[in-house]
């Protein structure tokens, strides 16, 4: 029997890479991993190709690249890529070229990344938080948030799920352990002593895999998973004994988080002020016990350190 063909969006990146490589890594799978990328020659196509994905050069960019990538398919992992173009309209307007392809290719289950409204526990009007790009309160989840009426409009049988914090942000997002003034490392963020839920990249796309493995059970549901819900102190503890050496947690203020000056730290800034302020909330939308059930290989924040640890930069 032909497998049922998964089309998965940025399958050379963190979460759609999770995605197809558990499913090439299962013998057993009903599954096909159809690797869509914009360079289908790069080092991660090829590695892909070579486990036995069928790889597609598409550009979500490209809403005609998109449909035909679709076509034929039984579902598909949708996800934005907020961070290489820092607008939030260009998220919305991929979200929907997802949607209607998915739509058109008359797709039995879809998935799509997304993450919470913050609009809808902090109004626009509220001084709590500046309002950022005039439309927005934390932009990277908003967009995702308000585009979710893209795919639950349509029809399509959907998943959406509300993904966590990266541990790997510590490798590729610039969020790793830093010296301070003292020469002391530290982590900073400012989350005061509420709990940060955070996953393994790869851990999304594993999920993800037992979201399809589940199929009718979650379509038309909002699934939130997360690999372990820790404060900064706790993170700090635990990334001293795998570093070998103390880890301090620098606990600043939103404010002075949104005045670091790098590129999106008003936004981030904006994030984290959101998971602390509405920390019961962001937790409850995110289950351990339902992300296990997904993903039985689930990692703790300690268990992803002890295969990671080597790769985050400590210079």
């Amino acid at each position: 029997m032909a497998k049922k063909v998964i089309a998965v969006a940025g399958a050379t990146g963190a979460q759609g890479g999770g995605l197809a490589e558990a499913i090439l890594a299962d013998p057993n799978s009903e599954f096909s991993v159809r690797a869509l990328t914009r360079n289908p020659d790069s080092d991660k196509a090829k590695e892909l190709a070579g486990k036995g994905a069928e790889v597609v050069k598409a550009d979500v960019d490209d809403p005609a690249s998109i449909r035909a990538a679709f076509k034929g398919a039984y579902g598909a992992f949708c996800v934005t890529f907020y961070w290489e173009h820092f607008s939030p309209e260009k998220e919305m307007w991929h979200a929907r070229t997802y949607a209607e392809a998915a739509k058109v290719a008359g797709l039995q289950h879809v998935i799509w990344s997304t993450l919470e409204d913050t609009r809808n526990w902090v109004p626009l009007n509220s001084d709590s938080m500046p309002t950022l790009m005039e439309n927005y309160k934390v932009p990277h989840f908003d967009a995702k948030g308000e585009s979710n009426k893209y795919f639950t409009e349509s029809g399509i049988p959907v998943t959406l799920l509300n993904t966590s914090f990266y541990w790997d942000n510590m490798i590729y997002f610039g969020m790793e352990p830093k010296p301070g003034p003292d020469g002391k490392l530290a982590i900073t963020f400012p989350m005061g002593d509420k709990k940060l839920p955070g996953i393994s990249a790869a851990d999304i796309g594993k999920c993800s895999y037992g979201i399809f493995k589940g199929g009718n059970e979650y379509t038309g549901k909002t699934v939130g998973i997360a690999g372990e819900f820790l404060t900064g102190s706790e993170m700090a503890d635990i990334l001293s004994g795998a570093m070998g050496q103390p880890v301090f947690y620098n606990e600043v203020d939103p404010e002075t988080y949104r005045g670091f000056g790098f590129p999106g730290a008003d936004d981030l800034g904006n994030m984290f002020q959101f998971k602390r302020d509405f920390n019961e909330d962001f937790c409850n939308g995110r289950d351990l016990t339902l992300s296990k059930k997904l993903n039985p290989h689930l990692q703790n924040f300690a268990m992803w350190l002890n295969e990671n640890k080597s790769r985050i930069p400590l210079d």
